[in-house]
C-alpha cells in the first residue's frame, strides 16, 4: 500500500493543525494567567462598600463567568481554523448554521433568555458563588454561577439547576451583612424587665467571646423588644446584624445560652397548655330544676 498521499497530507495540513492546537492550549494557559489577576483588580477598584470575603465571592465568580465563556471563544475559533485547514468551507458551514438557527429559533429564544438573565446577574451582582440565596422559589448555597443557570445547594444536599431566564426575584440572605434574628417567648408570669435585660447581657457576653465574637458585628442587640402577647407566653424579640452567612451559626449558639440561664434563672419558657373537663368542672354543681 503506498501511503505517500498520506505522509505529503500530514507534512502539508497535519503540521499545520497541530501548530493550531498548540495554540488553542497556548491560549488557554495565558486566560487561565491573565484574567484571574485582572479580574481581582479590576474588583477591588470598585467603590461597593463590600467585605473582603465578598469581594473574594464576586471575583470566584466573575473568573469563572469569563473562563467558560473564554473556553467556548477558542473551542469554536479552533474548530473554524482546523475546518478550513482540511478544505471544509467555512462559508456555506455558517450559512447551515444560520438555517438551523432559523429552524431551531423559537426552542433558543428560552436559551437567548437565559443568557441575557445571566449577564444582568453578573453584572449587577445579584448573588455570587458561596452566597445563600433563594431564587425560583429554591433555597440553597450558589455552587456555580454562568450566563446560562445557577446551581443551588439546599439543606438536604440537593443540586437545584435553574435556568437564569426563571429567576423573577433573588432574594440574598448573605449580602454584606446579615441579621440574627430571634422570638423568645416567656411566660406570663415573668418580669418582663428582667428578662429583656438577661437576653440583653447573653448577646453581650457572646459578642465578647473570642469565637464568637469576630461573627457578631452587633456588640449590643440592635431590636429587644416585647413583639406580641401569644396565647401561651409573651414573645420578646431579639436581633443584631453579623458576619454573613454566619447568622444561623450565632441564632444556634443564642438559643443554646439563653435556654441554659433561663434554667438557672427560673425564668419559664412556656408551651401550649390544655384543660379539659368531662361533664361539670370541680367547682360547679349541677342546676337543679
Amino acid at each position: 500500500m503506498d501511503w505517500t498521499p498520506v505522509t505529503d497530507w500530514l507534512l502539508q495540513h497535519g503540521i499545520k493543525i497541530l501548530i493550531i492546537l498548540l495554540v488553542g492550549v497556548l491560549l488557554w494557559f495565558a486566560m487561565r494567567k491573565i484574567i484571574p489577576p485582572l479580574v481581582r483588580r479590576t474588583v477591588a477598584r470598585t467603590k461597593d462598600k463590600e467585605s473582603k470575603a465578598g469581594m473574594e465571592k464576586r471575583t470566584n465568580t466573575l473568573v469563572n463567568v469569563f473562563m467558560g465563556a473564554g473556553k467556548i471563544v477558542i473551542v469554536i475559533i479552533i474548530t473554524f481554523m482546523i475546518l478550513d485547514e482540511v478544505g471544509i468551507p467555512i462559508g456555506p458551514a455558517l450559512a447551515g448554521l444560520g438555517i438551523a438557527g432559523v429552524a431551531f429559533g423559537f426552542g433558543a429564544q428560552y436559551l437567548i433568555r437565559d443568557l441575557i438573565a445571566g449577564i444582568f446577574i453578573i453584572m449587577e451582582n445579584e448573588y455570587r458563588v458561596g452566597d445563600v440565596v433563594r431564587v425560583a422559589d429554591v433555597g440553597g448555597l450558589v455552587e456555580e454561577v454562568n450566563l446560562r443557570k445557577t446551581v443551588l445547594r439546599d439543606l438536604d444536599g440537593i443540586v437545584h439547576h435553574i435556568p437564569n431566564g426563571e429567576i423573577k426575584v433573588a432574594s440574598n440572605f448573605t449580602r454584606h451583612w446579615a441579621r440574627a434574628h430571634l422570638n423568645i417567648s416567656v411566660a406570663y408570669k415573668e418580669d418582663l424587665d428582667k428578662v429583656m435585660s438577661i437576653l440583653k447581657r447573653v448577646w453581650e457576653e457572646t459578642a465578647k467571646d473570642p469565637i464568637w465574637g469576630e461573627f457578631i458585628i452587633s456588640k449590643t442587640p440592635t431590636f429587644l423588644r416585647v413583639d406580641n402577647f401569644g396565647d401561651s407566653g409573651i414573645t420578646i424579640k431579639l436581633a443584631g446584624e453579623t458576619q454573613p452567612i454566619k447568622q444561623w451559626d450565632v441564632m444556634g449558639e443564642l438559643r443554646r445560652r439563653i435556654k441554659k440561664v433561663f434554667d438557672e434563672e427560673g425564668i419559664e419558657i412556656p408551651w401550649p397548655h390544655t384543660k379539659v373537663y368531662f361533664g361539670n368542672s370541680p367547682e360547679q354543681t349541677p342546676t337543679e330544676k
